[in-house]
């Protein structure tokens, strides 16, 4: 029996709220930061909103005098695999559209099993080896084929895959009990730190264009990266990293709808039925399996 077990009901309703409301505020948010990248360089956004979001949540930490220092070395690690997912997706998002970027980031439920069975010696089931194949035919459905792949598909499947290891890892770190306001602050800060780093030594643009693409830095900042990515944090100290994958396919589905109808993408079929495959091998990777020792041993 699992040590979560013991905990009250509530806790994991909330918990699943919570991963609902992260999915949702990331898949809204494909369209926006596409448009805000003609006034802002890709790598630029990406120090800025998590810079932000550090910054206040490092004022917190010491308001309530939490240990601000305590396992930075988890933190770091896990920022660098954060920004392997932040940066690619955004410069992606340049050179694909809103709708293939939050679709081909869900794909990230895919490489939950692999991941799972290569660095943490789980084997995969059925369910989630029918899922690699289902999404992988979604996906080629949406892009047209390897014809119509571009710069930015590419970079935003790099994107998924370390979408996976992300919440791979971060599961292992908070079933460890480390305190998610602590390492969450730690992380956003080495990301802002990373990549103004590679924005000084590629001499980027440090500037932002617009009033209005400032207001979208502080949204991503205090939304999309403190609140959502803190609420993950919090929902993973009890929830199984495969349950929290099923949640976050919503993300691409968020997307697909805010890009069609918000965002004024133009709604193709093809596009609607490779996502269509891509969602069902995410519901299919979480599908239960039937167990035939057990059936067996009751006939």
């Amino acid at each position: 029996m699992s040590v979560t077990s013991s905990r009250p009901k509530r806790q994991f309703i909330l918990a699943d709220i919570g991963l609902f409301y992260a999915a949702a505020v990331w898949g809204s948010t494909f369209f926006i930061v596409k448009a805000a990248l003609e006034d802002i360089d890709p790598i630029t956004m990406v120090a800025y909103r998590f810079l932000i979001a550090g910054g206040v949540l490092l004022i917190y930490l010491i308001v309530t005098g939490r240990p601000v220092f305590q396992g930075w070395k988890r933190a770091a690690f896990l920022a660098v695999i954060l920004w392997m997912l932040y940066v690619p997706q955004t410069i992606g998002l340049k050179f694909t559209t809103a709708l293939n970027s939050g679709f081909i980031t869900g794909l990230f439920v895919v490489f939950v099993p692999i991941f799972l069975r290569t660095l943490f010696k789980r084997k995969p089931n059925i369910m989630e080896v029918i899922a690699s194949i289902v999404a992988l035919i979604g996906l080629w459905i949406l892009t047209g084929g390897m014809t119509r792949v571009n710069l930015g598909d590419i970079l935003t499947l790099v994107a998924a895959m370390c979408y996976a290891l992300h919440l791979l890892y971060s599961d292992k770190y908070m079933k460890m009990e480390i305190d998610p306001y602590v390492i969450s602050c730690q992380q956003f800060l080495f990301v802002g730190l990373y990549s103004m780093i590679t924005v000084l030594v590629f001499d980027l643009p440090l500037g932002i264009g617009t009033s209005n693409t400032f207001g979208i830095v502080l949204f991503l900042a205090l939304f999309t990266t403190l609140s959502a990515f803190l609420i993950q944090m919090f929902a993973q100290k009890i929830t199984s990293p495969l349950k929290v994958s099923l949640i976050f396919a919503l993300e691409p589905v968020f997307a697909g709808i805010f890009a069609w109808t918000v965002g004024g993408e133009e709604f193709l079929l093809s596009g609607a039925i490779g996502g269509t495959l891509i969602f069902a091998a995410l519901i299919i990777s979480g599908l239960p399996i039937r167990n035939n020792k057990a059936v067996n041993s009751k006939s």
